[in-house]
């Protein structure tokens, strides 16, 4: 069976497993700090270095992780899109600003703090605004190959 292939039956337990995730990541970002507009501006100017070596860590035992379960091997190997660079400074100056990337914004929500709308919203205004550039930049692609 497929991951894209679920059974029906097999739906509510993984949905349940990812509410329970969630729910556990969610009380992380939020007793570590990650929810604190102040404590995430500290880290962006290094002002105070606690938060950006627990990202740090989080990212290394992710890499270490993937390494010994062996899926490093099978990740495609292939230059950057060009996309990807404008993304992710994108979304980091939205996280630099916001003082949330999505997660950490949903767990601001969960704590009360209704700003984070704001920041949610920004992010659906992106991902719209990535869309209709995307398929813009498909329809020039494809009238260059025809011509």
């Amino acid at each position: 069976m497929t991951p894209t292939t679920l059974a029906p039956s097999s739906a509510g337990p993984r949905h349940l497993l990812a509410l329970l995730l969630g729910t556990a990541l969610g009380y992380s970002l939020s007793r570590i700090g990650f929810t604190d507009y102040a404590e995430v501006h500290r880290m962006f100017v290094f002002a105070d270095l606690r938060l950006f070596l627990v990202f740090m860590g989080a990212v290394l035992v992710t890499g270490l992780g993937t390494a010994v379960l062996g899926r490093w091997r099978s990740l495609p190997h292939k230059r950057v899109h060009a996309g990807v660079v404008v993304g992710g400074v994108l979304f980091g100056l939205g996280w630099a600003i916001a003082g949330a990337c999505p997660g950490a914004a949903l767990a601001q929500l969960g704590e009360g703090k209704l700003y984070a709308l704001v920041t949610l919203v920004g992010v659906a205004l992106g991902t719209l605004a990535f869309h209709a550039l995307d398929r813009r930049l498909a329809l020039l692609r494809s009238d260059d190959a025809c011509g």
